[in-house]
């Protein structure tokens, strides 16, 4: 079995590709996996770094307007277009799998027009325009958001299997999270996070609402910063008169690698509205407060925050309505509110899929098949 594996640009792409790629490796034993990607995405520093054979094409984002730079852009396409077709005349392989961004367009299509099954797999609640225009070209189209399924014409090959996550979060134990973080087992824990960058917005709010926080005897807080605005944040603290070391109920961490415990421990959330993001929240089952990133193409995060708050498992701030008094008050809301929060943890539950890879891996036998 010889299988391309594309997708590249943000972490969003790329990781779920990994997933899936590692998922195929372990059904088909003799299985020869080609990561295509660019050399300057994301990707060039992540994939070289795993166990899989990488070979890049040249692409970039067209312009949504005609000018100079979309002339290079076209140009830049066609070479991509050439070197995708020779990566598949050599490489030969049984089918391709596209996770989105602009460079799996020129592998997908290529390979398509050339007769290898393509399978698509779209993270986001608003599919990318990468995977917009392959839809037609794919023999089966994997979605995480059950909303997704209204932007794509031939229903007959949707299927909603969910985002692949990482074993470490399923198999996450509360118990044994508490423990590893020293927390208090008898108190609600809320996980604060921008993503492993930080959010500046999110980050300025909680700012605003520490000093009520601190007072919340009954909860105890998990605050990632991201790196760049740590230091930032606790020079501010410090001017505002609060001691860091000694807040008890509040943690504050540039990042974290153990990211599982945080999420295994956490009964709140507040963050953005990451496909990633979300497919672990959901399945853990844990209520969020969810802040969308505001310039995410397509508005995509938004769109994502939403499928949650429509079924009941989210609550939403929009980026320009945030203030630390807004955020607090939800957030000491939904505290104090147990049937409400554990309302919302059955419906995060349920649109939770945490047999996603499986999912995906079924859809991928429909294609070779």
């Amino acid at each position: 079995m010889k299988i391309i594996v594309t997708g590249g640009g943000t972490g969003g792409h790329i990781y779920p590709a990994l997933a899936i790629a590692k998922g195929l490796q372990e059904v088909y034993k003799d299985c020869h996996i080609l990561y295509v990607g660019t050399k300057k995405g994301l990707e060039a520093n992540i994939v070289p770094k795993t166990e899989f054979n990488y070979q890049f094409i040249t692409v970039e984002g067209l312009p949504r307007r005609l000018n100079l730079q979309s002339l290079k852009s076209g140009i830049k396409l066609m070479r991509g277009l050439g070197q995708s077709f020779k990566i598949i005349s050599a490489f030969k392989p049984n089918a391709i799998v596209s996770t989105g961004g602009y460079v799996a367009g020129p592998v997908g299509w290529v390979g398509s027009q050339m007769g290898v099954p393509l399978l698509i797999h779209e993270q986001n609640s608003y599919p990318g325009i990468t995977n917009k225009l392959l839809a037609s070209k794919a023999k089966r189209i994997c979605l995480t958001f059950e909303d997704s399924k209204k932007y794509f014409k031939d229903k007959s090959k949707l299927r909603v299997t969910g985002l692949p996550i990482r074993s470490e979060i399923l198999n996450a134990c509360k118990q044994s999270c508490y423990e590893r973080l020293g927390l208090d087992t008898k108190k609600k824990t809320v996980l604060i996070t921008g993503g492993s960058r930080g959010a500046q917005s999110i980050n300025n709010a909680i700012i605003q609402a520490i000093p009520k926080m601190i007072k919340m005897a009954e909860a105890q807080f998990i605050f990632i910063t991201g790196e760049m605005g740590y230091e930032n944040i606790i020079e501010i603290l410090k001017k505002q008169g609060i001691n860091t070391d000694v807040m008890g109920n509040i943690t504050i961490k540039p990042y974290m690698y153990n990211m599982e415990d945080a999420l295994g421990a956490a009964d709140l959330v507040i963050g953005r509205a990451g496909a990633t993001f979300i497919a672990e929240i959901t399945a853990l089952g844990i209520p969020a407060i969810l802040v969308p990133y505001p310039y995410a193409t397509e508005n995509h995060q938004e769109h994502n925050a939403r499928s949650l708050v429509k079924n009941g498992a989210a609550v939403i701030i929009k980026d320009t309505d945030l203030t630390g008094e807004k955020l607090f008050r939800e957030l000491y809301t939904l505290l104090g509110d147990s049937k409400k929060l554990a309302s919302m943890k059955k419906a995060s539950r349920d649109l939770g899929k945490p047999d996603a890879l499986n999912q995906i891996i079924n859809a991928f036998m429909e294609v070779i098949k």
